[in-house]
């Protein structure tokens, strides 16, 4: 996968965005980190539309043509992160297994997260544990990765070379590697002490979380054989021939 342009979450190499793209996804921005923040503030119900539209020095109309309410606004790094993931699992190597480069690309996307900081890596932790707090932002949240998933599963469907709909060889490759994405996150969001910035912890709670999909699922494996091994097959009963 091609690295991106510091600050931007754009591929280097890409083309250039143009005055209005550049202008456009600013604004975006500017929303999105002033729906954060004055949710992380004040709490989700006390924060309206008309005061991140303030914030962020937008109309609301403006706010209206990019999201569908406070809560879509808040979330809308989750939603570049869905994105940046499905980009880095589509440029990885043909060979490797499906679970194998899901982990990667989310490898990728931490390695890219890292020049963010303590502070970023701070709101981010704050926002996690709000979403599990919140019912309207939980809601928004799960959407918003199921959306990454069916690409997910598209992505992972083109590699293999199979229909979604017929094979369910890639919805359950997605459905166990974002399970554990999930549970690393939330599990790293709930610690109450960091000692360090984020960026280092992260991705051993994100390793460690493979890490045990793997060896469940090889214990699994070893178990079945086990038993396979300490109880054979019964013998087929021969059939009687009538009278």
């Amino acid at each position: 996968m091609k690295a991106k342009e510091p600050g931007t979450g754009i591929p280097a190499g890409a083309p250039a965005e143009d005055r209005r793209q550049r202008k456009a996804r600013q604004t975006r921005e500017a929303m999105a980190t002033a729906a954060v923040d004055l949710i992380l503030e004040h709490g989700v119900a006390a924060v309206t539309v008309e005061a991140i539209a303030e914030r962020a020095d937008v109309t609301r109309r403006t706010f209206s043509r990019h999201f569908q309410g406070k809560e879509d606004a808040a979330l809308d790094f989750t939603r570049a992160d869905g994105t940046r993931i499905n980009a880095a699992l589509r440029g990885r190597p043909v060979d490797e297994p499906p679970l194998i480069a899901y982990r990667n690309a989310v490898g990728e996307w931490l390695a890219a997260r890292e020049s963010l900081g303590k502070r970023a890596y701070v709101r981010w932790r704050e926002l996690l544990r709000l979403v599990d707090a919140e019912p309207t932002l939980f809601a928004a949240y799960e959407r918003i990765r199921v959306d990454a998933q069916d690409e997910s599963i598209a992505v992972i469907a083109d590699r293999l070379g199979t229909d979604p709909g017929q094979d369910m060889r890639p919805a359950v490759v997605v459905g166990a590697a974002a399970g554990v994405l999930s549970a690393a996150l939330r599990t790293w969001a709930r610690q109450e002490h960091q000692d360090d910035q984020g960026a280092a912890g992260l991705p051993a709670w994100v390793n460690r979380a493979f890490d045990t999909l793997t060896e469940q699922a090889a214990g699994a494996v070893g178990r079945d054989v086990a038993a396979a091994s300490s109880h054979p097959p019964h013998p087929t009963p021969e059939r009687k021939e009538g009278p």
